[in-house]
């Protein structure tokens, strides 16, 4: 049995551009229907949405069931969640809030095997070596993970340059809504300041050699970021949409909405 592949990652290198959507309904059937829609990534939110590690696995094996790949957004640096993920068969963590190069660094290692990094070593238990039935796992694992840390906040901007020399950070993944609050914009992710901002650090990224990612829902910011130079692009939440969906239909019947 061959490990699996992380078509994500093998595509963000060669340089193309993977588009995803967040999954925050926590039920596999959800993840399912929106692993079927056609998207590269589906994110797995763990920090907002209230996933606990089995509604977690549930949604990554239905989302695993078809041609995306499963990313996983854990709520911080915690490297044992990390180890129990990968255990699980994530390959793709997204970080959120990183603001140093040693915060970085510490999840870079995290994610691969002695002596390289720190992961530690459990086949026997882990889904993502088959309990171990996996050829050499071990010797293959570490080329299939992706390491992603998300730049959103005016302290994480400010150590950009330094985060960015971090072996193993494979993305830089910004996050518009939150750096907007940090400049004084809550609730203006779409503030000029805050596009400007963002552009800026996308070319920084770039120059660095590393990927640049970002989640909006506006198809205006989408264009604009992607022309800059992002390959990793979020287009869309799950909760979003169903939620905009169904007032939409109510608002047919009911016109006092």
């Amino acid at each position: 049995m061959n490990i699996r592949k992380n078509q994500l990652k093998e595509n963000l290198r060669k340089g193309k551009k993977q588009y995803g959507i967040w999954n925050g309904l926590v039920d596999s059937y959800a993840a399912e229907i929106c692993a079927g829609a056609g998207f590269d990534w589906i994110c797995i939110d763990g920090e907002h949405a209230p996933f606990e590690l089995c509604t977690i696995l549930h949604n990554m094996q239905a989302i695993q069931s078809h041609e995306v790949s499963a990313m996983v957004r854990i709520p911080s640096v915690d490297t044992a969640l990390i180890k129990q993920l990968l255990d699980m068969g994530a390959q793709t963590i997204l970080v959120p809030m990183i603001e140093s190069a040693d915060q970085a660094a510490l999840v870079a290692s995290a994610m691969v095997y002695p002596p390289e990094g720190m992961r530690g070593v459990g086949t026997a238990l882990a889904r993502a070596a088959q309990w171990s039935r996996v050829k050499d796992y071990y010797v293959a694992a570490n080329e299939q993970m992706c390491c992603i840390g998300q730049i959103e906040s005016v302290k994480g901007v400010d150590a950009l340059d330094e985060i960015l020399k971090v072996e193993g950070l494979d993305v830089c993944f910004i996050g518009p809504a939150d750096l907007a609050a940090t400049m004084g914009y809550l609730g203006q992710s779409g503030h000029p300041e805050v596009v400007s901002l963002v552009k800026d650090c996308i070319a920084k990224i770039r120059k660095a050699g590393k990927v640049a990612g970002f989640l909006t829902a506006s198809k205006k910011l989408i264009a604009e970021y992607s022309e800059a130079g992002a390959l990793m692009i979020g287009v869309g939440l799950d909760t979003l949409m169903l939620a905009e969906a169904t007032r939409n239909l109510a608002e047919n019947y009911k016109k006092e909405l």
